[in-house]
């Protein structure tokens, strides 16, 4: 997925997000969670050439580049969180990003969420409520720990309104993480 419309970032897990934002942002809206493996590109350069080849990773000399690699198509009907519990990755494998979108409410919304709402009813108001946004994600993290976030207003649909942060999306950024646990 190389791009030369990707800014560039502080470091390469920041790149790697925006470069993944990015790829989703051209498949435009409304599409289903994709899954992203993030390999060392110098090292899928010496170890696999001809898949760099394929993915079109030249050698630049930043040898902490990550490489964003999309995995198969998400199971449909299958909940995130019990996906991603299985999922286990190869030591090649330096991290993990995965792309969702959402429907969210702004703070001010927060006290008129009716109580004793299931998922399913909380899912309804929420998409009817006349506030909500819709925004997409893109989580990665690294085994370490490292975890950046990107997200993009349906509304500000733009490059330069792709809002990043480490904590921005904690809960997605800790079910990625439990998929590197032994």
């Amino acid at each position: 997925m190389p791009s030369g419309n990707v800014p560039m970032a502080a470091n390469p897990l920041t790149r790697a997000v925006l470069e993944i934002d990015e790829y989703a942002s051209g498949l435009g809206w409304d599409q289903p969670a994709r899954l992203f493996a993030l390999v060392d590109s110098a090292q899928l350069r010496r170890q696999e050439p001809g898949l760099a080849d394929q993915l079109g990773i030249v050698d630049d000399g930043e040898g902490a580049a990550l490489t964003p690699v999309e995995q198969d198509e998400l199971p449909a009907g299958t909940p995130l969180d019990e996906f991603l519990g299985t999922i286990a990755w190869p030591d090649a494998v330096a991290g993990c990003a995965m792309t969702v979108e959402r429907l969210m409410l702004p703070p001010s919304a927060e006290g008129s969420v009716p109580e004793g709402l299931d998922g399913a009813e909380l899912t309804e108001w929420v998409a009817r409520h006349p506030d909500r946004q819709e925004v997409r994600m893109t989580v990665a993290v690294l085994r370490d720990g490292s975890r950046e976030s990107a997200l993009r207003l349906r509304e500000k649909d733009t490059p330069t309104e792709v809002l990043t942060g480490a904590d921005l999306v904690p809960g997605l950024a800790e079910a990625l993480g439990a998929t590197f646990s032994d």
